[in-house]
């Protein structure tokens, strides 16, 4: 078997035996969130940004999600300030989730995001490599890293460097896995905050996939409540 094959399985079973309090808990806020006509925001900086566009805007997702992009595209995530100064153009409110998904969690940006949303009443929910955020020490000047400042902290349980693979030959290791992990932790929690709010009667908004017949239509009309969040930063 590939080893990329079998890292995987043995990640999807570490995640499920370690993290399924926690993806419950974030799924809790979720729904929480969805009721109360909120948003589910996410943000990830450099490739996080593929663990953010897992959870927004994509079929088979809810349809109150929205990515958020920071225009230098995290060129500047190592100088504190910045996201300060870029939470100012954020529609972030107090029945929103904001998921911040940082690797490292030791970037003022990610940080600044999260102190800021949490001033405007918002839950967060990390997902980051505890095995890394841990031992490394902050850039921003509070001390802390990202997973410090999280409602619900989910581990995406890769190993320092996120890269797991080990080749002769080759003196670092290869194949990133935190964006796979990601993908499932997210997944996960959509299907648990569906199952939540079922149970309560409610139906959740969610994509149809735009390329089968009347899907793009159902969509249109969903997207029109949250028109005003959904395409603006």
């Amino acid at each position: 078997m590939n080893k990329v094959y079998e890292c995987v399985e043995d990640l999807i079973h570490t995640l499920d035996e370690t993290q399924e309090e926690n993806i419950a808990k974030a799924a809790q806020l979720f729904a929480e969130s969805l009721k109360a006509g909120g948003m589910l925001q996410a943000f990830g900086s450099g490739h996080s940004q593929a663990g953010a566009s897992e959870l927004c805007f994509r079929a088979g997702g809810f349809i109150p999600t929205k990515q958020i992009k920071e225009p230098a595209g995290g060129a500047y995530e190592g100088i504190e300030g910045v996201g300060t100064s870029f939470m100012k153009k954020v529609d972030i409110r107090s029945n929103d989730v904001l998921v911040l998904i940082s690797n490292s969690g030791r970037n003022p940006l990610a940080i600044e995001m999260a102190i800021e949303a949490k001033k405007k009443g918002a839950k967060i929910v990390v997902i980051t490599s505890m095995a890394s955020t841990t031992v490394l020490p902050s850039k921003h000047s509070s001390g802390k890293n990202l997973y410090q400042y999280g409602d619900v902290v989910i581990d995406n349980c890769v190993k320092e460097g996120d890269a797991m693979i080990s080749l002769e030959g080759l003196d670092t290791e290869i194949c990133g896995m935190s964006a796979i992990t990601t993908a499932m932790i997210i997944q996960a929690a959509v299907l648990k905050t569906a199952e939540i709010l079922l149970a309560q009667g409610i139906v959740p908004p969610v994509f149809k996939s735009q390329n089968i017949i009347g899907g793009a239509e159902y969509n249109d009309k969903l997207v029109a409540k949250y028109f005003d969040r959904i395409y603006h930063i």
